[in-house]
């Protein structure tokens, strides 16, 4: 029906383009730089509050003694765990935050957690005695290990790309709990100190805590928070839609961390023995199983490599005797030491590093699609962090390849024939012109790079238990290589 005559008409003229102002709406909590620097400053104040706590019990005097007995023992303990991570070593800013977590966080929760306890339990029961020894052998276990077992925890959750398996847990609870056991032994030996200077003794006391806590048990800590580690580094290998297991299992762990802890704190309740006899017959055991549990995961690291690589060897992403150096700690050592010396100082030895962890990353990427495939299919984000890693590769390819392959024919992992030395210095031939000058494996078959021969090499898919592989490779020619320049 046409409007009447006298009706008003109302056009639609659209607005001016030229003054449209988009603004994405930003979550202001979700931006990283935000929430790094709120866990920065949450941990800096804990920090300052220990730092009160402990100064005014010891005095400033007993705080500075402690504090410089205290921190021997951190770097060869950080050293250890570091040399555990080798295989693939995560990156500082996890290590940094759990063991910030454990010397600020988790001792400030133990320190008012272990008095608020024991002080109410003593008014409960007006007997301090037995409080003392209900809260060093009770309540102390359960609030320290589950203050640590929250760094785990947050590093499981948050950062779950680098949290790939057993190793990882025990390096994560290892940080964390030396973190803690610094800030612990502070108080220790700046209370003996202060000890020693009321009765004159002489040091004795300090001398004793410091041979008994640094010297004896330096791994104490980091043992108990150890197992609550295992518990999350299985639930980590774990299928994924087990969810009950991931539950458990860190569960478990963490039972087993309070137990251990528990047994320990009440030695001194077995007799004057009692020490001797839970450290001989517990503490050393516990300490050599989980040694060996530890070097055996990273040697299945090791064997994940090794299995994992070859296909991308073949499909020409790395060169064919790049999977037997990146398998084996002395060929990776001795690659970066080769890149050193012959391709540009520590540069070319950190590129070749870098490479070997991207390479390695990339490696459990791929274990970890098999296990999932059986399941829900490869994770969503699986093509986007392989072609990732990728792309790091091919940027470190020509200095990380040469080296690695020196360092799997030097270190005997394949076979190549036998090559004289360079001239010495000072040799009547030229050295350019010397028939042997040139690298003794730039004539080698495998030292041409391989993605000369595949000018569109193809991403290596899978197909795992009868699934149709989501990445198939293009037909020769049909798509271009992006990583090719």
């Amino acid at each position: 029906m046409p409007p009447c005559a006298d009706e008003p008409r109302f056009e639609t003229v659209p607005p001016d383009r030229s003054k449209w102002r988009y603004r994405p709406r930003r979550d202001f909590w979700r931006s990283k730089a935000v929430r790094a620097g709120a866990l920065i400053t949450l941990l800096a104040l804990c920090g300052l509050v220990i730092v009160a706590l402990v100064r005014e019990q010891t005095g400033t005097e007993g705080f500075l003694v402690g504090l410089g007995l205290a921190v021997l023992p951190v770097p060869l303990l950080g050293a250890a765990f570091r040399w555990l991570d080798r295989v693939d070593p995560g990156p500082w800013r996890n290590l940094l935050f759990a063991l910030a977590w454990g010397a600020c966080a988790a001792a400030l929760v133990a320190i008012i957690a272990n008095s608020f306890a024991t002080r109410w339990i003593a008014t409960a029961t007006a007997d301090p005695s037995s409080a003392d020894h209900l809260g060093a052998s009770v309540i102390a276990p359960i609030v320290e290990e589950s203050a640590k077992a929250a760094a785990v925890l947050l590093l499981f959750r948050f950062r779950r790309r680098d949290f790939n398996g057993i190793v990882d847990g025990v390096v994560f609870a290892g940080f964390t709990a030396t973190g803690f056991a610094f800030t612990e032994n502070i108080l220790y030996l700046g209370n003996a100190f202060g000890e020693d200077q009321a009765s004159h003794s002489g040091g004795s006391t300090t001398a004793a805590t410091f041979f008994v806590r640094v010297v004896m048990s330096p791994f104490a800590h980091p043992l108990f928070t150890a197992l609550t580690g295992v518990g999350f580094g299985l639930a980590a290998l774990s299928p994924p839609g087990r969810r009950l297991r991931r539950v458990a299992l860190p569960l478990l762990g963490l039972v087993l961390a309070m137990g251990m802890h528990a047994l320990w704190n009440s030695s001194t309740l077995f007799g004057p023995y009692g020490f001797y006899l839970v450290y001989g017959a517990v503490m050393l055991p516990v300490f050599g199983l989980l040694t060996w549990l530890a070097i055996g995961s990273r040697q299945r690291e090791l064997r994940t490599v090794a299995a994992e690589l070859p296909a991308y060897a073949a499909a020409g992403w790395l060169g064919p005797a790049e999977p037997l150096a990146l398998s084996s700690m002395r060929a990776r050592a001795m690659a970066r030491d080769f890149a050193h010396h012959r391709f540009g100082g520590k540069p070319a030895a950190r590129a070749v590093a870098e490479y070997e962890a991207f390479a390695t990353t990339l490696a459990f990427l791929r274990h970890r699609a098999y296990r999932r495939a059986g399941a829900t299919g490869p994770s969503p984000d699986f093509a986007a962090r392989e072609q990732e890693l990728l792309h790091h590769l091919w940027e470190r390819k020509p200095v990380a390849g040469p080296a690695l392959l020196y360092a799997a024919g030097a270190a005997g992992r394949i076979w190549l024939p036998p090559q004289p030395r360079p001239p010495y210095p000072g040799s009547p031939y030229p050295h350019a012109q010397h028939p042997h000058a040139q690298h003794p494996y730039a004539q080698h078959p495998h030292a041409q790079h391989p993605y000369a021969q595949h000018p569109d090499a193809p991403r290596p898919g899978y197909a795992p238990h009868g699934h149709p592989d989501p990445f198939p490779s293009p037909a020769p020619g049909a798509q271009h290589n992006p990583y090719r320049s």
